[in-house]
């Protein structure tokens, strides 16, 4: 009981914090609100609360219990912070810009970017170039590595201002480029989504949290929309 208390002022501490800063809450610590599993309309039972973290389980996510987390609004010029800490040799992603029409596109990613969430020694994708902890998925490899050891948390930023994208990991800026001009057409065009009409074409759109069929964990999750913003980390 001491622990869950504990757990639970440090919590409330990290928000009042980040409120001051202009920040927003949109994981409450407690309940999925806010939140659903892509083309549903609730969360599936493979999203967990515990102690104030959202905790991929997939052993719960079995019988169609899983699916990417997704958030109920959607974001066009945002910084996004979120803590994250993987299990052995699992692989997840922070995917936004997400158009959510499931009738069109089956998966979160046909539409939305990603910034990779990964056990870059354990999982085989961190043998691929672009595939690694903090890397824009498939279009642009880091700049550094800052990803701290399996099990411990890591913070990632994402950053967007018309256009400008800026990827933060542990305080370090490890991608920056400019989305929709002719440079990232060409990305797009040498990478896997090539031949999907629809990624990275969308200027506002949700943000999702993936089920690669890992255990990850995710928490301290807070946006701040640009129209309340001061200059911030990237963008200016």
């Amino acid at each position: 009981m001491k622990k869950i208390i504990t757990t639970v002022l440090v919590f409330t501490l990290f928000q009042t914090l980040q409120a001051q800063k202009g920040f927003k809450p949109i994981f409450d610590g407690k309940t999925t609100t806010g939140w659903h599993t892509y083309g549903k309309t609730t969360a599936s039972a493979g999203w967990k609360v515990e102690d104030g973290v959202l905790h991929f389980d997939p052993e719960a996510a079995k019988n169609g219990q899983g699916g990417d987390l997704v958030t109920d609004a959607e974001y066009e010029n945002f910084h996004l912070k979120v803590d994250w800490k993987v299990a052995p040799n699992a692989n997840s992603g922070i995917i936004f810009y997400i158009n959510e029409n499931p009738a069109k596109y089956k998966n979160t990613y046909e539409t939305g970017l990603e910034m990779q969430v990964l056990d870059n020694d354990g999982h085989p994708d961190g043998k691929i170039t672009k595939h690694r902890a903090g890397d824009l998925y498939d279009l642009i490899q880091s700049k550094s590595e800052p990803v701290k050891p399996v099990g411990e948390w890591n913070t990632a930023e994402i950053v967007c201002k018309n256009g400008k994208l800026t990827y933060v990991l542990n305080g370090v800026i490890v991608v920056e480029t400019t989305l929709w001009d002719d440079n990232f057409k060409a990305l797009v065009a040498g990478s896997k989504f090539a031949a999907w009409p629809g990624f990275g074409t969308f200027k506002k759109g949700k943000i999702a949290l993936q089920d690669h069929g890992n255990n990850v964990w995710y928490r301290n999750i807070m946006i701040k929309e640009w129209n309340t913003m001061e200059t911030t980390t990237g963008c200016k």
